[in-house]
């Protein structure tokens, strides 16, 4: 990657007003404490006049948000037109409009509630495109990329460092970080990155994935849905998740901190670049933060 290119395309504002707010209370000592917590509040989608979901989000990005849902659902296709989106913050409404005509009454009948954070919602059937789905064989993942993405996006300020209680989810591109992605829930989190990707046309073509979170069967289906065929995850495994990785030829990194890493699919992606002898410990807070 050039030095020049800028990294963080999006970034996370800790500091932005309506994402968290500051909350009185106690320490262990019985001490007056001041606490950043993360504010959640209710968004609730439509699909041209249908309702389709009411998701549990911080509230940023709703277009990105919805798009992305509606993607990984299945219930927008890629050659789709969206005539409009419309979000009204006060209702906690967003209305996405498609020239397509569509209704999914008997889709919405058949509900899973996922292992995601927040209560993931799935509908229909889950597998609908993964089986046909096939990724990218060419690219690969140096291991000094997972080392400097690793720095790169823990060290980035975040809600994620600023108050917990949340994930993060980036698109990268080699050692470089795209796309910060934050919510309550990484199914969220995810979607967003999804619905920029489709409404900016960008290809998951050498493209990385990073979460924060637990890489379940939900994350490895939304990915390689998006066509993404690397994960690096600095929490750990689910047995469905790997195996559905190991199907779909996934490359799976999990446990991704300081200078560990666990690879559970997709090895011969690797390439072994670094020695992890000389890559430094990861920092304490950043330690502690990623127990949260």
């Amino acid at each position: 990657m050039t030095a020049n290119m800028k990294e963080f395309l999006i970034a996370p504002d800790p500091k932005a007003a309506s994402l968290s707010e500051n909350l009185q209370g106690i320490d262990q000592s019985g001490d007056a404490i001041s606490l950043p917590v993360v504010v959640e509040k209710p968004l609730t989608l439509f699909l041209n006049g249908q309702e389709i979901v009411t998701m549990m989000t911080i509230g940023d990005y709703p277009d990105y948000l919805a798009l992305g849902y509606l993607l990984n659902q299945n219930m927008l296709h890629a050659d789709d037109k969206v005539t409009g989106i419309d979000y009204d913050e006060d209702l906690g409404v967003v209305v996405v409009r498609t020239e397509r005509e569509t209704d999914f009454e008997d889709k919405l009948k058949k509900k899973t509630q996922t292992s995601g954070c927040a209560q993931g919602t799935v509908f229909g059937d889950v597998m609908e495109k993964f089986e046909d789905i096939v990724l990218d064989t060419d690219a690969v993942l140096k291991t000094s990329w997972i080392y400097d993405l690793s720095r790169k996006i823990n060290q980035q300020p975040s809600l994620y460092l600023e108050a917990g209680a949340i994930h993060g989810c980036v698109l990268c591109e080699g050692d470089r970080p795209l796309i910060y992605m934050e919510d309550v829930g990484r199914h969220n989190a995810i979607d967003k990155i999804a619905g920029y990707m489709w409404r900016h046309g960008i290809s998951p073509r050498d493209k990385i994935f990073y979460t924060t979170g637990r890489l379940t069967s939900e994350m490895v289906i939304k990915t390689v849905q998006m066509q993404l065929s690397i994960v690096i995850s600095r929490s750990g495994f689910t047995a469905w998740g790997v195996d559905l990785a190991r199907q779909a030829n996934l490359t799976l990194i999990g446990r991704a901190r300081g200078k560990r890493f666990v690879c559970l699919s997709g090895a011969e992606r690797l390439v072994f670049d670094a020695d992890p002898a000389k890559i430094p410990d990861e920092p304490r807070k950043y330690q502690r933060k990623a127990a949260q």
